[in-house]
């Protein structure tokens, strides 16, 4: 199972998601620990991308303009992805990922 934290901002960006967003949130977050659990590839309908101007630094799309950025943390169980979610929202929120 993937271990994960989360950054103030995400947790803030959280709190201000209607219960829908996050109920839609939480659906896109179980496929995509099944993909990281098998080793991906991560499914077409996640919309995985590496953001532009922020190395190391991807988004996960739903639901039409849904997202979260995240990134890859050193690992704290071996052998398993630790992931660092750093912002959640809209589309807004690519200009501080």
């Amino acid at each position: 199972m993937p271990t994960f934290e989360a950054h103030s901002r995400f947790t803030a960006d959280h709190h201000r998601l209607t219960p829908e967003q996050r109920r839609l949130f939480r659906r896109a977050v179980a496929a995509f620990v099944d993909d990281l659990r098998i080793g991906g590839p991560f499914r077409a309908g996640l919309r995985i991308k590496g953001v532009r101007r922020a190395p190391g630094v991807f988004e996960l799309t739903w639901d039409g303009n849904g997202r979260a950025t995240w990134s890859y943390g050193p690992q704290i169980v071996p052998g398993e992805q630790h992931i660092v979610w750093r912002r959640i929202g809209t589309h807004s929120i690519l200009t501080g990922p």
